[in-house]
């Protein structure tokens, strides 16, 4: 049995969140903003959303204890990350609200699934072939070359995964990967890539963002610009797709789905995300309704909110590498002052305790009016903190040179 927030629920609820990153950092600032109190459930003692949340459960997902004491505490319940166990969300939407359904995450945490749903749906997706063991790769068709092998489950930000030339080449990434099902993906030739976040409610009610162009490094999002430099169909098919998504899993919740755009102008969906993205964080400063407050109002009944966009926007994501003059040297603290003193920048810092190389430390949305201006900007921020154009720490630069 489904449960609904009917009527709305009021300021003042409970509302819970499974895991402690940064997305559900974001999430209890918006929740609070409006009212609700927050528990977060997560394992880390020093968890980004823990430290700022109403409460904070310490415990792993599957913990039955934990999952009761937070059902018993929260009207409503959604997670902050994709690879929460299904049956976590299953058992508390046992007696509470929960959104998304544990159904939509375990779709989105296998990409044999995914790519399934995707093609039954009516979309395109880059030609594969589900791998389960060598004799799959000795019979997958030679044009998959070059490819991607990806592990089907547990994979984000570029890890399990490895670009292959050759059935060889797979043989060997599959067994770094340790033989667990993977896809093998054809490489196609990429224009860009796009990001569509929608929002749904238990309504049916659908809004979708405007569609985000995105840079990765090393396979990490670097930039998400917004309005996307694309043609005005091709956005508005990229946030058809998405909401075709969306009501096609009966979807509750924020949803991001990725795009490949072609050099011929076509789509295909790379993947999805069951929750808000890191490439629609420039919604918090742009918007009218960010993607985290479009979380909040549907998981608490209310209705959807304006994703209306002020101005251009830049967003540029700030690795632990930034802490780092070199491999290997002792962490310091980036020049803040200096992005600061760029007035149209906001900085966002997620409160990790310890910065890594490869880990995701914040953001920085970079306003003005146009997306050409807002990225000449954002080049500039780069300069000054160091983010090299090929990811990591750039060399130093004289201030003139900046």
């Amino acid at each position: 049995m489904a449960h609904l927030p009917v009527p709305a629920l009021a300021p003042g609820a409970w509302l819970g969140v499974l895991g402690g990153g940064q997305l559900g950092r974001m999430f209890c600032t918006a929740a609070q903003t409006l009212g609700y109190r927050v528990c977060v459930l997560d394992p880390d003692t020093n968890s980004p959303a823990g430290a700022v949340a109403d409460r904070h459960i310490q415990a792993q997902y599957l913990d039955p204890a934990a999952l009761d004491e937070m059902a018993g505490l929260c009207s409503a319940i959604t997670t902050e990350f994709e690879n929460v166990p299904a049956a976590a969300l299953d058992r508390l939407a046992a007696t509470r609200i929960v959104a998304p359904a544990g159904r939509c995450v375990a779709i989105a945490q296998d990409r044999m699934a995914e790519k399934s749903f995707m093609v039954n749906c009516g979309l395109r997706v880059a030609p594969y072939h589900e791998i389960r063991s060598p004799e799959d790769l000795a019979g997958a068709h030679p044009s998959l070359y070059p490819g991607i092998l990806k592990a089907a489950r547990l994979g984000y930000d570029g890890k399990g995964q490895f670009r292959v030339a050759d059935l060889a080449e797979a043989v060997l990434a599959f067994q770094q990967l340790g033989g667990v099902p993977c896809v093998l993906e054809q490489r196609v030739n990429l224009a860009l890539e796009l990001s569509a976040v929608v929002a749904r409610g238990f309504d049916g009610q659908c809004v979708s963002f405007p569609i985000a162009e995105n840079e990765h490094r090393d396979g990490i999002l670097a930039r998400s610009l917004v309005p996307a430099r694309v043609a005005q169909e091709v956005a508005w098919h990229a946030s058809q797709a998405a909401q075709r998504v969306a009501e096609s899993m009966n979807y509750v919740g924020v949803l991001c789905v990725e795009f490949f755009l072609l050099a011929d102008g076509g789509l295909l969906v790379n993947e999805m995300a069951p929750r808000p993205h890191n490439s629609g964080h420039w919604s918090i400063d742009a918007c009218v309704s960010s993607q985290f407050e479009q979380q909040v109002r549907v998981l608490a009944g209310l209705p959807l909110g304006s994703v209306r966009q002020f101005e251009s926007v830049v967003m540029l994501n700030l690795m632990g590498d930034l802490w780092f003059e070199r491999p290997g040297a002792q962490a310091r603290e980036p020049d803040w002052p200096g992005l600061l003193a760029h007035p149209d920048a906001k900085l966002h810092l997620y409160g990790k305790a310890q910065a890594r190389p490869a880990r995701k430390m914040g953001h920085v949305t970079v306003l003005a009016d146009s997306v050409e201006e807002a990225l000449h900007e954002a080049v500039l921020i780069e300069r000054q903190i160091g983010i090299s154009p090929g990811g990591g720490r750039a060399p130093a630069v004289a201030a003139d040179a900046a």
